[in-house]
């Protein structure tokens, strides 16, 4: 099995690195498995650079996230790093949610998009996955709807044209 974590250390912050090849060594479950491993490195790059490897994969297989449910539920409560952050936020609406499972989720992902210290990639996306999820569970539109009329009073260039792509 490939040991991901070489693959994705050196350099800095500013850089993907090779995840990009990383995605095209992942070729089934098992080694999607050896690549999410590397969610829980000690190196910040090395947890950046997998998320991002593991969000373009799971474009195309989000079934391989499935069994990490409940641990990319733990992630979202426990992140700290706004590169990981800004990853899981358009993870989660690949995830097979419950009700309760959304619920919290959407606490979640609006705390982010209207925290006005956290990145602006985070919010971006958070916004992104609110979006995804109210098309999934019509119950949240009106309070999405609701949230985004206040954010784009905040007149952030970023968030405001993402804001301006959403169809309801």
């Amino acid at each position: 099995m490939e040991q991901f974590y070489k693959l994705l250390t050196g350099g800095d912050l500013r850089s993907i690195g090779i995840s990009n090849s990383v995605v095209s060594k992942v070729q089934d479950q098992n080694y999607f498995d050896e690549l999410f491993k590397c969610l829980f490195h000690k190196d910040r790059l090395v947890i950046m650079r997998a998320a991002d490897a593991i969000e373009k994969i799971t474009v195309q297989h989000p079934v391989y996230l499935s069994k990490y449910k409940n641990v990319l539920l733990e992630l979202c409560n426990a992140a700290k790093n706004k590169e990981l952050k800004w990853h899981l936020a358009l993870l989660i609406p690949r995830l097979n949610l419950s009700g309760k499972e959304t619920e919290i989720v959407w606490q979640i992902l609006t705390g982010w998009v209207s925290n006005k210290r956290e990145s602006k990639i985070v919010r971006v996306n958070s916004i992104q996955a609110l979006y995804e999820i109210s098309l999934k569970d019509q119950r949240f539109i009106k309070d999405l709807q609701t949230s985004l009329v206040e954010i784009e009073k905040e007149n952030i260039p970023s968030i405001n044209a993402r804001i301006r792509r959403l169809t309801f």
